[in-house]
């Protein structure tokens, strides 16, 4: 998905995820992540959504920052306001379905 396509997203509505990591994209990610601490989070998709500035759902690889700690899932919400700098508002690890008992 081009920025050009990105640019046209209808208000309110989510563009499709796209594995294509944008250049803007990843700035947006690497400014709300900056100072980040504990785990290391990699974008694999993302999506975004027009409001009054723009919201973003990035698809992640996270791993703790401790020896052997396993790969997880995570999606990312990150919101860049017009004005201001992006932000994280919600990070959701996501469960592969196995429980550890």
């Amino acid at each position: 998905m081009s920025e050009a396509t990105l640019e046209k997203g209808i208000s309110g509505g989510w563009t499709s995820f796209s594995c294509e990591i944008t250049k803007q994209a990843s700035e947006v990610f690497e400014a709300a992540f900056k100072g980040f601490v504990g785990v290391s989070y990699s974008p694999v998709a993302f999506a975004t959504q027009v409001v009054a500035g723009r919201n973003y759902s990035f698809f992640c690889n996270a791993k703790a920052a401790y020896p052997n700690a396993p790969n997880q899932a995570a999606i990312v919400d990150i919101y860049q306001p017009l004005d201001g700098s992006a932000h994280i508002t919600g990070i959701r690890m996501i469960n592969d379905g196995t429980s550890k008992r």
